[in-house]
């Protein structure tokens, strides 16, 4: 559960810099260069820290097989997902995306993990993951969005919606399944279980990387011969001003699909999706602190008491699983 909560800072820290970030560079530009950030600080940080082994947790079996399926696992969470966060972020704004992403992912990642593992929440852990539902619910629900047409609206519920099942499924139940099924990796805890979720991370890292790589190449490619394109255009950025943006660049990185991705696995490990995913849920409220101390956003009653009746539904979601 610690793990649940580091991961929740990280991913709030992460998406305040993402703000940043998409400000100078294209959606698609920067979730693949953070994914090739993130796997070099990782792979350094195992050799430093691990070099005695670093790659003791892959040996098993069906190495091969699961590294193919944490492979494929990021490239849906990463790939797929992520590049789908990053258009729905600029149309409808982050709080209805991260709305719609956290709180959409939640119920599909327990559906899907009951049908591969049948494994469900216990009714307490159940009643806790509503709570905090709840409270994120009211603490982001959107007023009105006047500014908003309907194309742009479902255009962007349509992307939120996608990097939700990115989420719930690429992110969540497949490492639950590949860690239960082919390894040992829910036995261990402590360093044992931090390294073995740096090992997930970096292994998913690289499909996402080979995914965004691929689908960035082909937006360029496309765009070249069809420059006015608005739809590619809105999904890439050649003009992406890399110098000014760098800073944020490597700040997200290091918060999400680094330390923040680690930290998540490493939670996946010995608890469900239904378990963690609400937890991780409450990044965007999270966020409401950083956001002040940027001057991005002032925080209002509903806010805060949404928030409220989230943290409750966490801290009761501890105290039900009996862990931290």
């Amino acid at each position: 559960m610690l793990a649940a909560l580091l991961c929740t800072l990280l991913f709030s820290l992460s998406a305040v810099t993402a703000r940043r970030t998409t400000k100078y560079l294209g959606g698609t530009e920067a979730n693949f260069t953070r994914l090739i950030i993130a796997p070099i600080v990782l792979a350094i940080i195992a050799l430093i820290f691990f070099s005695d082994d670093p790659a003791q947790y892959l040996r098993f079996p069906d190495s091969q097989k699961v590294f193919w399926l944490l492979f494929l696992s990021g490239a849906v969470g990463f790939g797929l997902g992520d590049i789908a966060l990053f258009q729905a972020l600029p149309r409808i704004g982050s709080r209805l995306t991260i709305l719609i992403v956290h709180c959409g992912a939640v119920p599909l990642a327990v559906g899907i993990e009951f049908l591969l593992l049948g494994n469900l929440p216990t009714l307490p852990q159940i009643i806790c993951a509503v709570v905090i539902l709840s409270g994120v619910t009211i603490a982001l629900a959107p007023r009105e969005n006047p500014h908003l047409d309907r194309r742009t609206l479902l255009s962007g519920i349509g992307w939120g919606l996608v990097a939700a099942f990115g989420q719930g499924f690429g992110a969540g139940v497949m490492v639950r399944f590949i860690t239960e099924t082919y390894t040992k990796f829910n036995e261990l805890t402590g360093a044992d279980a931090f390294q073995a979720g740096l090992t997930v991370a970096v292994q998913r890292q690289l499909g996402g990387m080979v995914f965004t790589g691929i689908c960035l190449f082909a937006l360029r490619a496309y765009l070249k011969k069809n420059p006015d394109s608005l739809n590619a255009r809105n999904l890439t950025n050649p003009d992406s001003q890399w110098r000014a943006g760098s800073r944020w660049l490597f700040l997200n990185a290091l918060a999400g699909p680094a330390f923040g991705v680690t930290c998540y696995q490493w939670a996946l490990l010995n608890n469900s999706t239904g378990v963690i995913l609400p937890i991780v849920a409450t990044t965007p409220l999270v966020v409401i602190p950083f956001a002040i101390y940027m001057k991005e956003e002032k925080p209002s009653w509903r806010s805060l008491i949404g928030g409220l009746i989230a943290v409750g539904g966490v801290i009761g979601m501890i105290k039900m699983s009996n862990i931290l």
